[in-house]
């Protein structure tokens, strides 16, 4: 774990989701609370999957994106699927956490522009960044008032957030949310995401620590 990141809300709070449904639901991690939230501006409904009592300080806290060619079809190109079980398997060993799982595929360029983006990369031999530029993309463009007003919600009243993006930090931040301190994601490598977790490390600014597969930190680069 990190050490100490809290810093002092400012913005003021959003009202645009609806609390739409919720029901406990066993898995293979044990129970969790899921809690469904409606977007009333574009219908998207996204996810927190909840365990144990959540309204206090130093809440673990994941806030993840959907992204579909790694959570269901298995792809290699990325790390997103090791997080997510990452995460889930850190808050149910505690017994304490929020999972958010935000539709926001791709860094919240859609999937179609997304899979664009691969086919450059792969024919052009761009990087993610350089990709997404060429698709006339940031390279993020992801929000974080959703995960704030889902935090707000469910009574969090700061986060343990399990991430290596300072700006989803930040983003919680401007949104009022306070972060008590950052738990690093590690992650294993392969031979087909090395390059894609060094650009995020160097180019965008994750704070990546690299694992080999017995399960000891590495240094890529």
């Amino acid at each position: 774990m990190s050490g100490n990141t809290k810093m002092l809300p400012s913005r003021k709070p959003t009202h645009h989701l609806e609390r739409f449904s919720e029901s406990d639901l066993p898995t293979s991690r044990g129970l969790f609370r899921i809690v469904i939230f409606r977007d009333k501006r574009d219908g998207k409904e996204h996810v927190a999957m909840v365990r144990g009592d959540v309204k206090k300080e130093g809440v673990p806290v994941r806030i993840h994106s959907e992204c579909a060619t790694s959570e269901l079809f298995g792809s290699l190109r990325c790390d997103c699927r090791a997080q997510l079980d990452r995460a889930l398997d850190f808050i149910a060993q505690g017994n304490v956490g929020v999972l958010l799982y935000l539709r926001q595929e791709g860094r919240g360029i859609g999937l179609g522009n997304k899979i664009k983006a691969y086919a450059l990369q792969q024919d052009h031999g761009l990087d993610t960044v350089e990709a997404n530029m060429k698709l006339g993309f940031p390279d993020d463009v992801r929000r974080y008032d959703i995960a704030s007003e889902m935090l707000r919600s469910l009574g969090v009243q700061s986060v343990d957030l399990i991430t290596n993006n300072p700006l989803k930090i930040a983003g919680l931040v401007d949104e009022g949310v306070p972060v008590r301190r950052r738990i690093p994601s590690r992650t294993l490598t392969n031979p087909l995401n090395v390059d894609y977790l060094k650009t995020k490390r160097d180019r965008s600014g994750h704070l990546i620590e690299f694992l080999e597969e017995d399960g000891s930190e590495a240094k890529a680069g």
